[in-house]
């Protein structure tokens, strides 16, 4: 497999969520990563496991998986070995959990001062809250996000676990691991990375609270220009209850779907009149209801007006532009995205399919160096399975 980041070792101990996705995409992009997991959650020796069985879960694409016992000090030390060959540890526990193993950054990376040392936490690392639970939502609801996120007069509405795990969790991490390989490049030396959800997510929000400290951007959730506030930036039901995305916010575009409407043209210089978004809203929506969500789909197909069906992601896939870019692909029967974004020299092709745990322990182990006699003492032992 080529990539942008091949030659890269990867020793990613095993987790949920946002570190897993952070190792996603740096495997997507070539790393050799290894992925630890618990003994436990390997089949049982003679069981069989058919492909069909992990094929769903993407977020283990694109790399091996070694089942390796950390409650066991062989089982430690192996993962030292490991580690003190790598370019890169990822984790994503609770502060302190890494430590209690002997695994923390003090160890691994005093054996191995190249080392880049990945930890993702929700809270951070101090604080109040630093050793406390919490999911995408909890994070979001601190960081400022949630609470504009929604209509007026409704609730906060979560979307989905996109900010906090994946955006402002996930890819935070894989740009900081890539920006300290760059900087080691020059240093000769590795570094902590070390990503908050709760931050990450703060941080896609960077545009809004300027726009919020300038007096353009209001607390009263579903008033402002892209939470659903403007007629001109939501969604709108169809004859058949599909829906199209609309999100003219320029004045040409506007009035292109004005026009595409079959709308009176005087109603596009109304665009930013507050005063007159409820009678907007009212007359796009009275004209959108009135055909299919695919007949409106190709009736602005070829006009500049900023609409697009709202589709599920049993239909993305075949969606035409979907189709030209190769935006998604299809391995073992399961449909996926494809990795991105896209380099002109380093393709690196598309990811292998996700393993079950431990269903690479030997492989992996051989190819790091540790031979056959002593991985039968290792399984023997109950170190690895």
């Amino acid at each position: 497999m080529g990539g942008a980041l091949a030659g890269i070792r990867v020793v990613e101990i095993g987790a949920l969520g946002p570190a897993p996705f952070c190792a996603m995409v740096l495997a997507d992009h070539g790393a050799d990563v290894v992925r630890i997991e618990r003994p436990d959650k390997a089949p049982l020796p003679g069981a069989e496991v058919r492909q069909e069985q992990v094929a769903y879960d993407l977020l283990s694409r694109g790399r091996e998986s070694a089942a390796i016992d950390l409650k066991h000090p062989d089982g430690v030390a192996l993962v030292r070995e490991l580690v003190a060959g790598a370019d890169v540890f990822l984790e994503g526990f609770r502060p302190g959990a890494m430590e209690r193993l002997g695994l923390g950054p003090d160890e691994l990376c005093c054996a191995n001062e190249r080392l880049v040392y990945a930890r993702m936490t929700g809270w951070g690392r101090e604080g109040p809250l630093a050793d406390r639970a919490g999911h995408d939502l909890n994070y979001l609801g601190v960081a400022g996000v949630a609470a504009h996120i929604g209509r007026a007069g409704a609730p906060p509405t979560p979307p989905l676990n996109l900010i906090g795990d994946f955006g402002g969790g996930g890819l935070m991490l894989a740009f900081g691991v890539c920006a300290a390989l760059v900087e080691r490049s020059v240093s000769g030396r590795g570094q902590v990375v070390d990503a908050a959800m709760l931050d990450g997510a703060a941080l896609l929000m960077a545009p809004l609270f300027g726009a919020y400290g300038s007096g353009f951007w209001s607390d009263d959730r579903g008033t402002n220009l892209l939470d659903s506030g403007a007629p001109f930036y939501d969604c709108y039901e169809c004859a058949d209850g599909g829906w199209v995305a609309v999100a003219a916010i320029e004045p040409r575009f506007f009035a292109v779907l004005v026009a595409g409407l079959g709308l009176d043209p005087d109603l596009a210089a109304a665009q930013h009149d507050a005063e007159r978004w409820p009678e907007l809203r009212s007359l796009i929506a009275a004209q959108f209801v009135t055909a299919s969500r695919d007949e409106w789909g190709e009736r602005f197909a070829g006009l500049d007006g900023c609409v697009a069906p709202v589709l599920t992601m049993g239909e993305a896939p075949g969606h035409p532009q979907a189709v030209a870019s190769g935006t998604f692909f299809e391995r073992d029967g399961v449909t996926q995205p494809r990795p991105v974004p896209r380099f002109s020299r380093t393709d690196p092709g598309l990811p292998s399919p996700p393993q079950f745990a431990g269903a690479n322990t030997d492989a992996v182990l051989d190819r790091w160096g540790v031979d056959a006699q002593r991985r039968a003492g290792l399984r023997a032992a109950g170190v690895i399975a």
